[in-house]
């Protein structure tokens, strides 16, 4: 099944495509009148549309259903992750957190970030195809970067964690979550979370967790977060 995304398709009855999603349809797919095909809004609907006028710019569609699906989880997961110095790495880290099942990503600006400027428009298409090719309903919210006092400041959840390293560590996240509780994580940059940032977290009511034995680069880490937080709720 081919996936278009309509972000503002609700109760309509007819809707147009954006150009970008018109240029696949009509040049690429090479679909014409009369054609059916599948959209979803990102916010838990499908819906199936009739081709009633073919333009490649702005193709329109008569809506002929509209299908709510269930959330997929009884809680939410919100990751903060610190962008990486190349930045493929952390467009494959949204990529693969998107496919996974996620609500919400923040890429988290820190004191030992090694990017902090990012191009936002590039990083929601990536979220957007992601969605798409795992035909899900949902799609999770990409804020714009934050820094860390902001999110400390603004993001809550009624689990909230900080992962770092430390040889002497703290309990893994796996022994710390509480299945069907939202959950934040904070995960740093390459260079770690600084001391002052960690003890701010610390006071702030954030646990200290670690991510295993291992050493995990910032994106791997991400996605470990991801998988353990799937895997704990079952």
């Amino acid at each position: 099944m081919q996936l278009f995304y309509a972000p503002d398709l609700d109760q309509q009855t007819h809707y147009q495509l954006n150009e970008e999603e018109s240029m696949h349809c009509i040049k690429v797919l090479r679909m014409k009148m009369g054609d059916t095909l599948t959209l979803m809004n990102g916010l838990g609907a499908f819906f199936t549309g009739k081709i009633i006028g073919d333009h490649q710019k702005h193709t329109t569609l008569e809506i002929v259903e509209r299908r709510v699906v269930q959330a997929p989880r009884d809680y939410r997961l919100h990751l903060a992750v610190a962008p990486t110095k190349n930045i493929a790495r952390f467009e494959w880290f949204l990529e693969k957190a998107t496919e996974l099942g996620i609500d919400r990503i923040t890429p988290l600006i820190c004191h030992h970030s090694e990017r902090v400027h990012l191009r936002y428009e590039r990083l929601e298409r990536i979220v957007i195809a992601a969605a798409k090719q795992s035909l899900s309903a949902y799609m999770p919210l990409l804020d714009e970067p934050m820094s860390f006092k902001t999110l400390l400041s603004s993001c809550t959840a009624s689990q909230q964690f900080i992962a770092y390293v430390d040889e002497n560590h703290q309990k893994e996240l796996k022994h710390a979550i509480i299945p069907g509780e939202d959950v934040l994580i904070l995960i740093g940059p390459e260079g770690d979370f600084s001391m002052d940032e960690i003890a701010e977290a610390l006071s702030k009511g954030y646990e200290a967790v670690g991510m295993g034995k291992s050493r995990l680069r910032t994106e791997t880490a991400g996605l470990a977060a991801c998988i353990t937080v799937s895997v704990v709720n079952g």
